[in-house]
This record gives C-alpha cells, sequence and structure tokens, in this order.
C-alpha cells in the first residue's frame, strides 16, 4: 500500500448528509397551525375574546341569509326552507330585508347588511352547550341523591307532621306534572322554531332542566313511598285532575302548550308570567316556607333545585333574548307593543291561578307566612322582571 493510499484510507468516507426539506410530517408551520390562530372568524365575540360557548353555538346553524350559498337543503312541504322568520310574531333589525337569491353560479350574492341579523346578537349569558349542559344536571342529580341517601340514614322522614305528609303527596307530587308539561311541551316542542342555533340551544337546555327536576320529584315521590309509612304515591294523581286548588294552574298550564305558531309568546308567557307568579308562589313561598316549620328539611333541597334552575339560569337567558327586542334599532315598539299584549293576556290568568291555590296555605300544622303577603312578594318579582325587560307593569298586576 502506498503513501497515498493510506492517506486515502484514513480519510472519512464519503457518505450523503441528511438534508431538512421541512417535507417531513409537522415540520412545516402553516399561517393557522398555530394555537393563537385557531380562531373562527365568522362572528364578532361579545367580549374581547371567544368562548368556547361561542365556538360551539354561534351561527353554527347554516342559514342561506349567511353562508349556505346555494339555498336551504331541506324544507317543508308548503315550499318554505329551513327556519322561517315568521314562526314568531316578534321582530329584529333587518327582518323585513328581502333574502338574498342565492344558488348555483350567484357568486353568493353577499349583501353588506344580512337579513334578521338582529336575532344573530342574542349570546346565552348561561353559556350553555353540550358539555357544559350535561355537567351542571349530573351535579344536581348527584347533590340530590347524597340530600336524600343522608335523610334515610338519618330517619329523617320519621319528624315530619302528618298532615305535612299529606301536602308532601298531594301538591309536591301535582307540581310534577307541570315540570313535565312545561319542559317536554313548551319548551321541547318549540326548540326548533328558534331562528338562531343560540336561541335553540338556550331552550334545549330550559327544557331538559325541567324535564330533569319533574324526573327529581318523581324519584322523590318513590322514595318517599317507601320511607314513609302510609305515604300514598298516587295520591298526587287526584289532587292535579280533581282538586279545585289545582284547576287554574293546570288550566293555564296546558294554554301555554297550546299556543299557536309562535314559539316568542310560548316562551316569555312561560318564564316571564307564569314562572314568577305561579311557580315562584308555590315553590318559595310555599312550599320552602313551610317545609322546615313542619319537620322537613329535606323537600327543601329538592325543590330548592328547580327554584335555581328557574331564577339563576332559564330567567337569565329568557330576559338576554327578550329584552334587546324591545331596544330594537327598527322594530322597538313593535315588540314592545306585542309583549305588552302578551301581559294582558297571561298576567290575569296566572293571578287566578294563584289565587285558586290559596286554600294550600293552610293544609299544614305550622303555616307559612299568610297567602296574601306571599302573593305580594310574587307580584314584586314579577314588577322586576318587567322593568328588566324594559316593559311597563300591567294595570292586570292590581288585581
Amino acid at each position: 500500500m502506498t503513501t497515498t493510499e493510506n492517506s486515502t484510507s484514513g480519510s472519512q468516507r464519503s457518505v450523503p448528509r441528511p438534508v431538512f426539506t421541512d417535507a417531513e410530517a409537522g415540520a412545516r408551520e402553516f399561517p393557522d397551525s398555530s394555537s393563537n390562530a385557531r380562531r373562527y372568524n365568522y362572528y364578532t365575540p361579545a367580549k374581547r375574546k371567544q368562548t368556547l360557548y361561542e365556538d360551539t353555538t354561534v351561527e353554527v346553524q347554516p342559514d342561506p341569509r349567511h353562508y349556505l350559498s346555494q339555498g336551504w337543503i331541506y324544507g317543508f312541504a308548503n315550499g318554505e326552507g329551513g327556519y322561517p322568520l315568521h314562526w314568531t310574531k316578534l321582530k329584529a333589525w333587518g327582518v323585513d330585508e328581502p333574502e338574498p337569491q342565492r344558488g348555483v353560479g350567484t357568486g353568493g350574492l353577499p349583501v353588506k347588511n344580512w337579513p334578521a341579523h338582529g336575532w344573530h346578537e342574542f349570546r346565552d349569558p348561561n353559556e350553555e352547550w353540550e358539555q357544559s349542559l350535561y355537567r351542571y344536571n349530573a351535579n344536581v342529580v348527584r347533590q340530590l341523591t347524597q340530600n336524600i341517601d343522608n335523610a334515610r340514614t338519618a330517619k329523617a322522614f320519621e319528624l315530619w307532621n302528618p298532615n305535612w305528609i299529606r301536602f308532601v303527596e298531594r301538591n309536591v307530587g301535582a307540581w310534577m306534572h307541570i315540570e313535565h308539561i312545561l319542559g317536554l311541551y313548551v319548551f321541547a316542542s318549540n326548540e326548533r322554531s328558534a331562528p338562531t342555533n343560540m336561541h335553540n340551544t338556550a331552550l334545549a337546555a330550559n327544557s331538559t332542566r325541567k324535564i330533569r327536576f319533574a324526573q327529581d320529584l318523581a324519584l322523590y315521590n318513590l322514595t318517599l313511598s317507601e320511607e314513609i309509612d302510609g305515604f300514598d304515591g298516587t295520591a298526587h294523581l287526584d289532587a292535579w285532575d280533581n282538586a279545585p286548588e289545582w284547576q287554574g294552574a293546570r288550566r293555564l298550564t296546558e294554554a301555554l302548550t297550546a299556543v299557536q305558531d309562535d314559539w316568542g309568546e310560548a316562551i316569555f308567557a312561560t318564564n316571564c308570567v307564569f314562572e314568577p307568579l305561579v311557580g315562584e308562589l308555590f315553590r318559595s313561598n310555599l312550599v320552602m316556607q313551610s317545609a322546615a316549620q313542619n319537620g322537613d328539611y329535606v323537600t327543601p333541597t329538592v325543590m330548592g333545585a328547580g327554584e335555581y334552575d328557574y331564577a339563576q339560569r332559564d330567567l337569565r337567558w329568557t330576559i338576554a333574548c327578550f329584552a334587546p327586542l324591545n331596544q330594537d334599532r327598527e322594530f322597538a315598539e313593535h315588540n314592545r307593543s306585542l309583549m305588552s299584549g302578551w301581559l294582558r293576556t297571561y298576567v290575569p290568568q296566572a293571578l287566578e291561578a294563584a289565587r285558586q291555590m290559596q286554600p294550600m296555605w293552610s293544609q299544614s300544622d305550622s303555616k307559612p307566612p299568610t297567602f296574601e303577603d306571599s302573593l305580594d312578594r310574587a307580584k314584586n318579582r314579577f314588577a322586576g322582571i318587567c322593568s328588566d325587560l324594559g316593559l311597563d307593569v300591567p294595570e292586570e298586576l292590581k288585581q
């Protein structure tokens, strides 16, 4: 071997070196690949930052007035497509603007102001969407189950006064019918009629809370039938069907399910009139005020869960939905006049139903505050709701 050969053999071999071309998986940085860029840009958030509720709910529903460039992909037998805006008499700004003539080859015909854009300004202050809804209801049921199990262990049901047992089996059980009817036949049946996905989701959440509360009362009724000797778990059926004190509330509840062709009227009448003047009157001003004095510390926890549903969630989204319509840039006067008419229609019926419930205030051994005091509290509560909605308190409230 020559010297040249030795030097050659001692040198490093010529091996192709790796060259990174950014073609390998995960190497390339795209404009929208970072977490900061993962933001939807087809809507304007209510606050500075977008929320998960908005990302999963706001304007998700396809609509040819917005993004469905080839028109509705489904319709009804009468030729209407999608979500007709005339399913309520309420109006939001832009509702009278003609729907863009979308279709193949039109280029989408972009317009400056979308028809009925005002409906899309609604945001649910509860920020309800699927995961938060399931989590909330699961937590409520878990807490109620623990409370009732603890009461069983402590033999708390043995402390109840005899007349209170009769009161609960008839009247607390009867309220289960109202929650079931409103949840299924007012909120669930109108959920499809609302004009945006934000409204649809809020209605669905309201419906599930009502139905869950009805089931809470049904399961509670079964528990009491097992724990209390002589507790009649079917007495609520006779009370609902025949007791005079329940017939006004039953009549109004069934009337709310019969509202024709107006989801706005049905929801407004239920959450803004029936609930404060009848619902809170019974749940808070009667049952929850009377229970402890009759040895019952369990029923208020069950009834209180439904009361919290309404006061802290159902009423919040309802005011956020209807109050802006009374300041609408085009239809404020129309909406205010319409809602005032609904008040004149339903307030007398609610007050009649409330007054027919008066005998229940004397059915237990230890009495709650007087019926008139309880009704005055309900009226004051209702007057505050009217103020939040920007409506005048109707003269019918003086009845």
